[in-house]
Parts: C-alpha cells; structure tokens; sequence
C-alpha cells in the first residue's frame, strides 16, 4: 500500500516536515507493509522555504538584513538544488516582526526582502521563488526596489524616506544603479489574491488596518499609491498597478515588475509541481493532508483543497485531511475533492495544551485514520 502525505505545517506548534513525520509514524505504526511518500508543503506563504528545503534538499542561507522599521535583524532564505533561492517576503518585511503597537503602515518597508534578494544575486542566483503574504508593509515594494539599486527621487532629486506615505512625494525613478549582477534575472511570484495596487480592494483599503493603519491613514497610503502607480506608467511604461496581485504584500509586485521578467501562480500550485506532486499521486493509494486550520477559507488557495484538487483531477484516490481544528464552512470542502476531514483536539482543553499536545494527538487522529481506511479495504 502507498501513502502520499502531502501537508502543511499546524502554524504555532509543527512545522510541515514534523506533521508529515508525525502522520507517517502513525501510518507504520497501524499499516506495517506501507510504503510512505512525504511531501511537507506550503500555500506560498509562511513556511514555504522550509517546506521547499525540505522537500528538495536545499540548504538555508543567514545574512543580516533591515526589519519593517530599519532595525537591524538577521533573515533566511533557501537556495534549492537548481540553484534558485525561494524567498519569503515575512522573513524580512513580516507582520510578525513587530509587536501590535510598532505597527506603522505608513512608514514600514521592504527593504530588508530587497537586502535578501541582493544577496542571492551576488552569490550568482538568477533565478527567484517569492512568496508574498504576511508583510507589515504598504510601500509599493519601493524598499525592496531600492535595495537593488533603484532610485526613487522627489522633486528636488532627492531620495525619498522609507515607506508608503513618502511615495506620494515621488517625481522620478531612476535605474541607473541597478546592481550588474541583477541582469538576467527573473521571477516566480507566489500570489493567491487579484487585489490591485488602488482603490477599494487595493492594498490600502484591504490589507492596511492588519498593519495598524487607521481610514486616515488608508486614504493617504491610497492616495500615494495612485500617485506611485501614474510615475510608473509615465517614467517605466509599466502597468504594474493594474495587474492582478498588486495589491498583495503591500504592493510588493511593483517593486519588481517594472524591472524583471516576473511569472505570477498559485503559490499552493507553484510548491506541488516543485514537488513533483503529480508523479507522486500517480502511485498513491490514498493522499492525506492537512493544515492547522480546516474551514471555509481554506478553498482560497490553501494546500488541503490545492492537494486535494490535483489528487483528483490526476486521478481518483481518496484524500482524507487531518487539521489542529476545523471551522466554519469545512464541510464545503468536500466539493473540492476531500472525502474526510478529522481534527486532533480530543475535548476541550486550554490553547497552550493544544500547542503543547499537537504533535501526540495528531499521532492519535492519524492512526485512527489509518485503522478506518485499513477496516475498509478488508471488507
């Protein structure tokens, strides 16, 4: 019998590579004849480095970087073994870099995602895997622009600060100092969401009150961002804030496609054909995935249902998904090809016992799984 476990990590408490270890202990401890494939994924977000690391034997790389703020902090990037880096945008211009009251929209930057990708591409990296998602930043990727080398000058041609609120300052962009070593190079973006750059479902407006702005400050960030957005397309002859995406990350997308060739996916699509997900399905008799959340929004680009949908649409084999909890709406999921859903909580108990059990309870769920699945195939 052969089993693909393809899953995420339960965010908090198990990495992608623990939970898909957990499950496979538990699958030889019911099945002993198994055959187990594990692949620990990622929906292009958090945990996509690791689980890309893991997956295909890459190796991780540290280098001193500038938080949101410009506070000096240490980031990882991972290099795979064709010799592409594979960069979250969190690692240096996260979310969770800043405690709830350092939250500034207005001033918070990219430029240490910028710092990461320089420093990949003066080790000879060409080729970019990024992740957007879980940015604490509204600057257009202008941080992350200048830390290539781009200029972004006021009227007076002068530098402009860090941050979204100073673009609405911007007279000019200059690529003059654009590093050597960033010729030829390209992108693979990871993007889930079709919010563009402005307006009512722009970058502002949606995403701006998780990184602490306020509607006064969402309207002036809006606002430099329109402005941002005609300098492009008057200076660059780029329409980088009407394509779908540029919305996410703070607008990170402009800060890179008015410079490189960039091809934009499905991050979930994006980790599984990495993976080689496909050839491995074909052999499976049954997928199990998971995620530390199983809800209605887990049909928005999140690994259960990306696994679940391409297991199925290659073939049909059963797909159960084991989750920390399981929400509002999980049962819509089973129109995306999951036969079962399972969670690990064995009854009420505190958050911080949930965290601390994860690894054993989803042991315990995953072999109840396995003994269900064995009891069906012997009648």
């Amino acid at each position: 019998m052969n089993i693909l476990i393809a899953a995420d990590s339960f965010k908090g408490s198990c990495s992608a590579r623990q939970v898909t270890d957990t499950i496979e202990r538990a699958a030889k401890n019911v099945l002993p004849d198994v055959t187990v494939t594990k692949i620990p994924v990622a929906d292009g977000g958090e945990g996509t480095v690791d689980a890309l690391i893991a997956a295909m034997h890459g190796t991780k790389v540290t280098v001193p970087v500038h938080d949101p703020l410009g506070r000096p902090i240490t980031a990882e990037y991972g290099l795979l073994p064709d010799g592409s880096a594979v960069i979250e945008t969190a690692a240096a211009s996260g979310l969770t870099l800043l405690k709830p009251e350092e939250r500034d929209a207005l001033h918070a930057s990219t430029f240490g995602t910028g710092e990461l990708i320089r420093h990949a591409l003066k080790h000879g990296v060409k080729k970019f895997i990024l992740g957007l998602g879980g940015s604490a930043t509204t600057d257009g990727g202008a941080g992350l622009a200048r830390a290539l080398g781009i200029s972004f000058l006021d009227p007076d041609g002068k530098e402009l600060e860090p941050g979204g609120v100073h673009l609405s300052e911007l007279a000019s962009i200059s690529t003059d100092g654009l590093l050597k070593e960033a010729a030829g190079c390209e992108f693979v973006v990871a993007c889930d969401v079709k919010n563009h750059l402005c307006g009512a479902l722009g970058a502002a407006a949606v995403f701006g009150p998780q990184k602490g702005a306020d509607e006064k400050q969402i309207k002036i960030l809006d606002e430099a961002l329109v402005h941002y957005a005609a300098i492009l397309k008057d200076k660059l002859h780029c329409d980088a804030a009407d394509t779908d995406g540029s919305g996410a990350a703070g607008g990170l997308l402009c800060g890179i496609l008015p410079y490189f060739p960039v091809t934009i996916c499905s991050g979930i699509d994006l980790v599984l054909d990495l993976t080689d997900f496909d050839e491995h399905v074909r052999h499976a008799d049954l997928v199990v995935t998971g995620e530390g959340r199983i809800d209605f929004q887990s049909a928005l680009g999140k690994v259960p249902v990306g696994v679940a949908s391409r297991a199925k649409k290659l073939r049909n084999v059963p797909v159960i998904a084991i989750a920390g909890a399981k929400g509002e709406g999980c049962e819509t999921l089973y129109s995306f090809g999951i036969d079962a859903i399972f969670d690990t909580v064995p009854g009420v108990m505190p958050l911080e016992d949930v965290m601390r059990q994860a690894e054993a309870n989803l042991e315990k769920t995953a072999e109840n799984v396995f003994r269900l699945f064995q009891l069906g195939r012997s009648r």
